[in-house]
């Protein structure tokens, strides 16, 4: 799945904050990575099972890159679509902003600007997010339609960044659970904050968002929203 190196690119993408910067940043801090081949030449990447929504990245930054394909090798696992831009500046862009080769340990979230912090959770949300509607109380004369959204990250201390955030902002609660050797770490929130991190990530007419959020996770909220109405 190797990649030619030269291809037209915005190359000060990571330079500006924008909205459309901010969600490809959160979807890059979940899904991405920065690697360097034998060359010297540096590489960022990003790989999805949603082939719309990299096509939709691919665009914002103004990319002529291919994307790759990895089929799986066994039954019932999904394509993985691959988006490879070889650019320094780029990779020097991201990790000024704190990303580097082995981030996932060493993950930090950004110097984000307030107006812009919706949409790199919004962006995150959709790579290492996610989001459940079900029934609880089953056993009791009347049962629950409940959410619960949780974020997952192997960094702590991203996740704690986040819910601090989160707290600024207005949410009341939310935890944060570890795994026994601490491998990774969830950051969980009940319905009454996915609700209000519903509209914060979804702020605005979703036409806006130029393709940057995956239909099917904004579906669970509609369709919970919907159920109560």
């Amino acid at each position: 799945m190797s990649m030619p190196i030269h291809k037209e690119v915005n190359i000060n993408f990571f330079k500006k904050w924008t909205k459309e910067m901010s969600y490809v940043l959160g979807f890059f801090a979940a899904d991405g990575y920065i690697t360097t081949n034998k060359r010297g030449g540096k590489f960022w990447c990003i790989q999805i099972t949603d082939q719309k929504l990299l096509n939709s990245i691919k665009k914002v930054i103004n990319s002529n890159h291919k994307i790759g394909t990895r089929i799986p090798k066994k039954s019932g696992e999904n394509i993985i679509y691959r988006l490879q831009i070889g650019s320094i500046e780029m990779c020097k862009d991201l990790n000024r902003l704190g990303f580097t080769e082995k981030k996932a340990k060493n993950l930090a979230i950004p110097d984000i600007p307030k107006n812009y912090f919706a949409d790199f959770i919004r962006g995150y949300f959709d790579g290492d997010g996610n989001i459940w509607q079900g029934e609880v109380h089953k056993n009791r004369k009347t049962s629950h339609i409940v959410l619960q959204l949780a974020f997952t990250s192997c960094s702590y201390k991203f996740l704690k960044s986040i819910h601090d955030r989160f707290l600024e902002i207005g949410l009341k609660g939310g935890c944060i659970y570890s795994s026994k050797k601490k491998e990774f770490h969830r950051l969980q929130l009940s319905t009454g904050d996915a609700l209000k991190l519903y509209k914060f990530m979804y702020n605005r007419d979703v036409g806006d968002f130029k393709g940057l959020y995956l239909k099917r996770k904004k579906k669970i909220f509609d369709n919970y929203i919907h159920l109560r109405l």
